[in-house]
């Protein structure tokens, strides 16, 4: 691929217009229009930059449109495989990095139309009978993100794996459990490790449910109003392994409600990235002490020798910010959107590859980091035996003596008083934190037993959607 400053761009976009103007399919221009675009506008006006990683959906999708063309008899079945044929060596050219994204063709589609041409002549232009650009990065963008889905489906499943290993292998350490930042309760560790588990797994099945809205076909529907021609959509539909065709044409090259979706979705994995960020970045500290990170996912300091400092998990932390941005410009461009296509919705495309790439590296980070995670037992054992930590358990003790909870509350609360003001701990009999952690022995509870049901049925999570994951679509950076 050619590499192109601005200033050389623009300077290609000038001669252009000078020269008739910027080079777009025959037709698109001639006749309308008296010039060529202004370079300036054409510079902005071009998202071949961005929109160049649609070309695979783009010639998969051309080339089920083609058949389906020469089924119904639009075009010639001769006409048919040299479509298919040409557009084939595009793609082997586009993969073998053979192929240069030209700048002065606007989009994606003009610049495989033309490599099209380029290859098969003047009948290139019928591979565009009954659509428009419109339906067509309608399906390119469903395509992306449909496979997309699949891809983190792939990568929560590899993150979800080490959780559960991790917490496996840590369910007999205790730790302080913790509200408002202050300690709580002693929980184990494989306890504590497992919620993330689950918010990674609601992650998992709201792609998956993603995928069900998602699976519907938009071509067809051309400009806005559908087409007179005679075209089998269930037919481009089966080609491209859809289970249906969208219902009203208006809304199919309006519709980016998928590509919201699919940044709300990677939002809320980002928000759930950064929370256990957070905690790893509290828990290595010197003032936690409860693990250390490993040295391949932190970095130094370039004046203080002694610093390890946990950069990995505070750029996921800082990165969640960006790919909400993501979404929030998403929503933004669409709010006021009259029906149906506007030039707006050139704006949708940047931010779904800025967070699938951000949100994806970010998976596959913490993936890569968890298993090199240390935890000091003893550190987080000492801290889980506050005997302060054992006041819900003195209150339940009254409870069941048949003490009302309000005042058996009240009265722990009054002993916890009275023990702080005379700097002392509480006295008496205390449960210990295995004791504590024992007694919760109920579904979700932090017994052992109860949590290595949590992990027994986790694993059998993983194994009943193993098959449901496209192979080779974790991401590797």
């Amino acid at each position: 691929m050619a590499a192109h400053s601005n200033e050389a761009i623009v300077a290609k976009k000038r001669d252009n217009v000078e020269h008739g103007g910027t080079r777009e399919p025959s037709g698109i221009r001639k006749g309308r229009f008296k010039s060529g675009m202004a370079p300036e506008f054409a510079a902005f006006n071009a998202s071949i930059s961005f929109d160049k990683r649609l070309y695979r959906e783009d010639i998969q999708g051309t080339i089920a449109h083609v058949k389906m063309l020469a089924a119904r008899a639009i075009i010639t079945p001769e006409e048919g495989l040299i479509l298919e044929d040409g557009l084939r060596a595009v793609l082997t050219d586009i993969e073998q990095g053979q192929f240069e994204f030209r700048d002065d063709l606007e989009d994606i589609h003009i610049n495989i139309e033309e490599a099209l041409r380029a290859k098969v002549g003047d009948v290139a232009g019928k591979a565009h009978t009954a659509r428009s650009r419109n339906d067509q990065v309608a399906l390119d963008l469903r395509m992306f993100i449909r496979s997309q889905c699949r891809a983190v489906m792939g990568d929560l499943m590899a993150l979800a794996e080490e959780l559960i290993r991790k917490s496996e292998d840590s369910i007999d350490v205790i730790m302080p459990g913790y509200t408002h930042l202050q300690r709580a309760q002693p929980v184990r560790l494989g306890h504590h490790l497992m919620a993330y588990f689950q918010m990674f797994r609601r992650d998992w099945e709201r792609f998956r449910d993603a995928t069900v809205r998602l699976d519907e076909m938009p071509l067809g529907s051309a400009a806005l109003a559908g087409t007179t021609f005679p075209i089998d959509r269930d037919m481009v539909a089966q080609l491209l392994e859809f289970s249906g065709v969208t219902s009203n044409s208006v809304d199919s090259v309006s519709d980016r409600d998928f590509a919201a979706e699919f940044l709300f979705n990677s939002s809320m994995v980002m928000m759930h990235l950064s929370r256990l960020s957070e905690e790893l970045i509290l828990w290595s500290s010197a003032e936690f002490g409860f693990c250390s990170l490993p040295d391949a996912f932190c970095s130094g300091s370039s004046i203080m020798p002694q610093k390890k400092n946990p950069d990995a998990c505070e750029l996921i932390r800082g990165k969640t910010g960006r790919v909400y941005g993501d979404l929030v410009a998403l929503l933004t461009v669409l709010k006021a959107l009259p029906l149906t296509y506007n030039k707006d919705l050139q704006e949708d495309k940047e931010p779904v590859f800025d967070a699938t790439d951000t949100m994806r590296g970010s998976l596959a980070i913490m993936t890569r980091l968890i298993p090199g995670i240390e935890f000091d037992r003893d550190r987080m054992l000492d801290a889980a035996s506050d005997p302060q930590m054992a006041a819900t358990d003195l209150a339940d003790r009254l409870v069941q003596q048949g003490v009302p909870f309000r005042e058996a509350h009240a009265r722990i609360g009054a002993l916890v008083r009275s023990e702080i003001n005379s700097g002392k701990g509480i006295s008496g009999s205390v449960p210990g934190p295995e004791e504590m952690v024992e007694a919760r022995n109920h579904s979700g509870g932090s017994a052992r037993a109860r949590v290595m049901d949590q992990i027994l049925e986790a694993k059998a999570f993983l194994q009943r959607n193993a098959e449901t994951i496209a192979p080779g679509t974790r991401y590797t950076g």
